[in-house]
């Protein structure tokens, strides 16, 4: 546990690196930028990103309307399409461990990336109920894995040429995805109300697939070989308790991010039903409400690392999570325009901090197998999905719109507690270990 918030404390530590080159640096800030303009592999990740955020966030408030409208699904069934997401986390770890095995990021990512356009196209051509479904938990499950190969790759190209600004590059390229979820919503609303949904889905395939052209053929350097050792010999059992224990810190911030990102399938599966059949909102306005969250994200992500800096980035997280509960109690009461943007503006403070530190944190908690860590934290989103949308398909059964709303609140509220938890007991062992380490510390820094 003490791993967590030691981050905040040692040199090096992703609170230090990211703050000093987004937040309290801008000639750091500016190297960052420029890396990503001046780098093929940086720049070309930026606009795959975006591509990818711009598809995958047009489909996701369309997919529940397609699944009633076009293919006569029940609200329940609309919901319990997101279980088909408990593939992605298996399909992520095998992409992602064969990424740290080969080091061949890109070329894992190309096939995601293909895989992608086949899953939405197979699901914008279905006719039957149980073809997305079928599709989603088989081909979509691996299309997850691409951003997480690009992160890697970054990752990868930062260990070869190592600059002050590392963090911040990732920073800025995790902020194009946020960029894409801007546009995304309001175009897939427009597109969905001008040339049907299924036209929708097939852009978003498109999307998928044009992530391979700004990286063209790109290939990244090979990171230095480890020094070689005389061979041990381990027995598996013991091999799998220290991988595990290893694990445990990326598992376990993992988890509580699991909670707190449960609530976005029910918001898009059951906000946008909510807006059009009960509060009779224009498509316009239906776009422009689900684009503000990621608009508030984008600008609210370099404000939180330096909040981070300044509170930890635990306690960070705690408040964070806390936005979603009132968020979502937003949605629950409110009923009116208003209400629902405050609700989004919220969930935008929400994305604002985990999106800005929660991939580096990952791959930090785990720098070993940076693939792996990737692949594990960027595919709990699915996993989210399907818990969230599980919950949320037998809850609009239960309690109805908008109070369905009420069941994420509390996956927050979960989230609030965990991290709360977890932020306390680190603090505790800090301070018990405080004397000893504050010495080797100075000793340090005198020499």
């Amino acid at each position: 546990m003490s791993h967590h918030d030691d981050l905040g404390q040692q040199p090096g530590s992703i609170e230090d690196v990211v703050t000093g080159a987004v937040a309290g640096e801008p000639a750091a800030r500016d190297s960052a930028l420029r890396l990503v303009l001046a780098s093929p592999l940086y720049r070309g990740a930026t606009v795959a990103l975006f591509l990818a955020g711009l598809g995958q966030s047009a489909a996701a408030p369309q997919i529940a309307l397609f699944l009633t409208k076009e293919l006569g699904g029940s609200l329940t069934t609309a919901g319990l399409f997101y279980l088909t997401n408990l593939t992605a986390p298996v399909a992520g770890y095998l992409v992602g461990a064969r990424s740290d095995r080969t080091g061949g990021r890109l070329g894992l990512f190309r096939a995601c990336a293909v895989a992608g356009f086949l899953g939405w196209a197979g699901i914008a051509c279905a006719t039957q109920l149980w073809m997305p479904f079928v599709i989603s938990a088989v081909v979509l499950g691996f299309a997850g894995g691409a951003a997480s190969q690009i992160f890697a790759a970054i990752h990868d190209e930062l260990s070869v040429r190592p600059s002050a600004a590392g963090d911040g590059v990732v920073s800025v390229v995790r902020m194009a995805l946020t960029a894409g979820w801007i546009v995304g919503p309001s175009a897939g609303a427009v597109l969905s109300a001008r040339f049907g949904l299924r036209s929708m889905l097939a852009a978003t395939a498109l999307c998928a697939l044009m992530q391979l052209v700004p990286l063209g053929v790109l290939r990244t350097p090979s990171k230095p070989a480890p020094p070689s050792r005389s061979p041990e010999v381990v027995q598996p059992d013991a091999l799998l308790r220290t991988k595990m224990r290893t694990m445990r810190p990326l598992l376990l911030f993992t988890a509580l991010y699991v909670f707190v990102y449960a609530g976005e399938p029910i918001k898009y599966a059951y906000l946008p039903i909510y807006m059009i059949e009960r509060l009779h909102l224009s498509s316009g306005t239906e776009g422009a409400i689900i684009g503000i969250q990621p608009l508030v994200e984008l600008v609210l992500m370099p404000c939180a690392v330096l909040a981070a800096r300044r509170i930890g980035m635990m306690r960070l997280m705690v408040v964070a999570a806390g936005f979603g509960v009132a968020a979502n109690i937003c949605f629950a009461t409110t009923g009116s325009t208003p209400g629902l943007f405050a609700g989004q503006i919220l969930m935008g403070g929400v994305w604002g901090v985990f999106a800005a530190l929660g991939i580096i944190m990952a791959q930090r908690l785990l720098p070993s197998a940076v693939a792996t860590a990737s692949a594990i934290f960027m595919s709990s989103t699915a996993l989210s999905s399907a818990l969230g949308g599980s919950a949320g398909g037998l809850g609009v059964a239960a309690v109805g719109l908008p109070h369905v709303f009420l069941i994420p609140a509390t996956f927050a509220l979960v989230a609030v507690i965990g991290l709360f938890l977890m932020d306390r007991s680190t603090r505790k062992s800090q301070a018990s270990s405080g004397g000893s380490t504050g010495s080797r510390r100075s000793t340090q820094l005198a020499h």
